[in-house]
């Protein structure tokens, strides 16, 4: 209420300047007087509000039940806290009417602490202020009716004073805004700081048994539901956003964002499969025909799932659902405990995920996420099954080992293989004899067809 202590004199110009058109000379004194007479009616009535403070109090109170749902029940809840608060506020308020400089610094404390208490306990901010705005209309009333009733004749000062009263409600109100939103916003930081350090415990593996309900509960995740784990990275974050928003359309999912990759801890439906969700192109291979067209079947299992292209990662590792995305789904596991092997599942299907972008199924890969969880096996392998093929021509070799790959992704179909590689099916057969004299397998044999597609894989990626 400092305002109301300005003198609000008329600025008259200097000696020799000229006056403006039509202007009249006042005296100098005469709005300082008007201010004057306005301060004493305006104190006379202050005085009198704090002498009978608890009434004001009470009918403020009545107010708020009757006029603010979100304050009628803070006064069920606590009716006293709610009294004291309300008769604090008046009093620091009032006592700023009678002594602005005086008082002016407690009635601001006692406002940003109303403010930040009231963050705290969740009321909304729109409440606050409409409380606030209720108490500066009782309070400038009171003032009214006082005058009115002590003397009437000095009602009409109080308009000289009125855009000081009001003044001084809104810049309250305007510190009450700040209190509440600088404590809504550190709330929010711990509620999502819990939230990363709680998820990020799950997803390491390293959550207590004891923490899973209250996990549960923050996450709103239940504690026995079936969950998958994606793993999700890009290089453009628009693109990474457009993986998220794909995987988890239509699902109860939590992203916490690591430091490899951002995952997605999501639940399942009681319709996905044991597979967890799925991704496009997952359809797995088809069980083909043993050798170079001969009639004996062969295992899918034998087979890439889907089928392996001529770098030995899987082709059909979807195109990205955004840009560049790269994408990992673990298979399904039971309960918010397990998680920790879920989220170690999707990093192993990242990383058989093509450089340039997809997405890739674990429950779809399980004998290549093998190779990937063993690389030393895996290279093992690949000098075991393919090392023979060294001693060519790096050209010649890398015909033979593309024929291959081509082969196992058609279904063992030579004419097929034919087709997509350009050349007759009798050079695909012919190709494929070659390799089974240098190495000495055979693509008749079932174990045979597992360790050359596991070598495959093996080496395409690790020459990725």
């Amino acid at each position: 209420m400092h305002q109301a202590l300005r003198s609000r004199t008329v600025f008259r110009p200097a000696s020799g300047a000229p006056s403006a058109p039509g202007a009249r000379p006042h005296p100098q004194h005469v709005r300082s007087l008007i201010d004057a007479d306005a301060l004493r009616v305006l104190h006379r009535a202050a005085r009198v509000l704090l002498a009978d403070l608890p009434d004001l109090t009470d009918r403020l109170v009545a107010a708020l039940q009757d006029q603010e749902p979100a304050y009628r029940a803070a006064v069920t809840s606590d009716p006293a806290a709610t009294w004291q608060e309300v008769h604090r506020s008046l009093r620091h308020s009032v006592a700023s009417l009678i002594d602005p400089r005086g008082s002016r610094d407690a009635a601001r404390r006692c406002s940003w602490k109303i403010g930040a208490t009231r963050a705290e306990q969740g009321l909304p901010l729109d409440a606050l202020l409409h409380a606030f705005r209720l108490g500066g209309s009782l309070v400038w009333q009171s003032l009214i009716e006082e005058t009115c009733h002590t003397a009437p004749e000095d009602v009409r000062l109080l308009v000289h004073i009125a855009a000081d009263v009001w003044n001084f409600v809104d810049e309250h109100c305007t510190l009450v805004a700040d209190a509440y939103r600088q404590v809504e916003r550190q709330l929010a930081w711990r509620r999502e700081n819990r939230l990363r350090v709680l998820a990020g415990a799950l997803l390491d593996g390293a959550s207590r048994i004891a923490d899973l309900p209250d996990t549960a509960q923050a996450l709103d995740l239940p504690e026995e539901g079936r969950y998958v784990v994606v793993a999700v990275t890009a290089g453009c974050p628009s693109d990474a956003a457009g993986a998220r928003a794909a995987h988890g359309r239509g699902r109860r999912v939590y992203w916490h964002t690591g430091a490899k990759a951002d995952y997605g801890i999501v639940l399942l439906g009681e319709g996905d499969g044991e597979g967890g969700i799925g991704v496009e192109g997952g359809a797995g291979a088809e069980s083909g025909t043993g050798g170079p067209d001969a009639a004996a079947p062969y295992p899918p299992s034998a087979v890439p799932s889907p089928a392996v292209a001529s770098s030995g990662v899987p082709s059909t590792a979807v195109p990205p659902v955004s840009g560049s995305a790269r994408t990992g789904v673990s298979t399904a596991v039971s309960g918010l405990a397990a998680v920790g092997d879920a989220r170690r599942l999707a990093d192993i299907a990242l990383d058989m995920c093509p450089p340039t972008g997809g997405a890739i199924r674990l429950t779809e890969h399980l004998p290549a996420a093998l190779v990937v969880s063993t690389p030393d096996l895996g290279t093992a392998l690949v000098e075991r099954v393919l090392g023979p093929l060294g001693g060519l021509e790096p050209a010649d070799e890398a015909v033979l080992l593309d024929t291959l790959a081509t082969w196992l992704a058609c279904d063992g179909s030579a004419q097929r293989a034919g087709e997509r590689l350009y050349c007759h099916r009798n050079t695909v057969l012919n190709r494929l004899r070659r390799y089974e004299q240098l190495t000495g397998r055979s693509l008749s044999r079932p174990a045979d067809l597992v360790e050359i597609s596991l070598a495959l894989t093996a080496r395409g990626l690790r020459t990725r």
